[in-house]
């Protein structure tokens, strides 16, 4: 569950030995997709997050598991793929812990692989949104059951909220919910002091794509003195693996951290294709645009690119053009785009330390 598109991230879901969704309850598609997705998490104490790390990665290496875990002090995290033997060996070892043996998770089918590596990181929160002394193993919303759902959303006294992100939102929602317009989790807090109040705001259901999100959030509100505060168990991802598409309230695609970038209702992959220059979902229109140039821009982030940042990513594309060239696709493309990754993080923190130094060089000049 992240904040920012990123397709080696972990993305917003969960996992148990009682499997909540299992490969033979996820609609197969005609095509008999070999690849099990499988999202999971757990808010639970994890004092030795740390020595977890490599024992962790050598089970995911082990069982040729692809995907992202994170680890923290606050619990697991992540979304993983593999065969039916892998995931379920993955989880083996994870519910053998006593503190995992409850792990949420949600399981799905895709005709290739998701996840082009497999990583284990270390992080402070499992899912971040910035503030300390939230903690859901404590305070949590009430859970309602994706069966449930339609009734609670549909009743008017209800304030119904996307904790997701801006262009996750844009891709699809449900009826009636409202865009809180943040570009990251971490700008949820700042959303609920401008415009929510527990006085007019009496009850409040919030929702997001495999739950985790909104773990933190109802917890957030909690805090903040809302009583009525209800969260969809399992997120998007279980509604539409339960609910019958014809009776859903849900309407468009669910965004998804992963090279899926979508999936319908059905939960197979959707219409949507993924920008690599801003990570961003774009449609076929978009890459009709005079702006988009595979792997360099598309029309959301053509204008807040510069000529250099396009260069570079210019001279990815072509990197990962020759790799697959040489048959070297799934590792060439993911170690290319680490290392333009580094580089940009890099790049952006010399820029920020000079307008700081500018910025401290101005106020001085002004003193003095």
């Amino acid at each position: 569950m992240t904040d920012t598109p990123d397709l080696t991230a972990a993305s917003d879901q969960a996992s148990a030995p009682q499997l909540t969704s299992t490969a033979a309850s996820a609609r197969p598609s005609p095509l008999a997709p070999q690849h099990v997705v499988c999202a999971l998490y757990k808010f639970v104490t994890l004092e030795d997050f740390e020595a977890l790390r490599d024992p962790l990665l050598a089970v995911m290496n082990e069982h040729a598991i692809r995907g992202t875990l994170l680890l923290a002090r606050e619990g697991i995290n992540g979304t993983v793929s593999g065969s039916r033997a892998g995931i379920d060996a993955l989880l083996a070892w994870l519910t053998s812990d006593p503190r995992l043996a409850e792990l949420d998770t949600k399981q799905s089918l895709a005709e290739q692989a998701p996840f082009l590596r497999a990583k284990v990181k270390l992080k402070r929160e499992i899912v971040t949104m910035g503030v300390e002394g939230i903690d859901p193993r404590h305070t949590v919303g009430t859970y309602v059951e994706p069966k449930d759902w339609n009734a609670l959303i549909s009743d008017p006294e209800v304030l119904l909220i996307d904790t997701r992100n801006d262009y996750e939102v844009e891709v699809g929602t449900f009826a009636g919910a409202v865009n809180p317009n943040t570009t990251a989790f971490r700008d949820f807090p700042d959303y609920v002091s401008r415009e929510l109040d527990p006085t007019q705001h009496r009850k409040v259901a919030m929702f997001c794509t495999g739950g985790i999100r909104c773990e933190k959030s109802t917890a957030y509100l909690k805090e903040q003195g809302f009583d009525e505060v209800y969260h969809l168990k399992g997120g998007i991802l279980k509604y539409l693996e339960e609910v019958p598409e014809e009776e859903t309230l849900w309407q468009g695609e669910c965004f998804v951290f992963d090279e899926r970038v979508t999936v319908d209702h059905q939960l197979r992959p959707g219409q949507y294709d993924q920008c690599h220059a801003c990570r961003l979902p774009i449609t076929e229109e978009d890459k009709q645009s005079e702006r988009y140039q595979k792997g360099v821009s598309c029309p959301r982030c053509y204008d807040k690119l510069s000529d250099a940042q396009k260069a570079r990513f210019a001279e990815r594309e072509n990197q990962i053009r020759l790799a697959r060239e040489r048959g070297e696709a799934h590792l060439g493309m993911d170690a290319v785009a680490q290392m333009q990754a580094r580089r940009d993080a890099k790049q952006q923190q010399r820029e920020a330390a000079r307008r700081a130094a500018l910025e401290a060089s101005k106020k001085s000049g002004e003193k003095s």
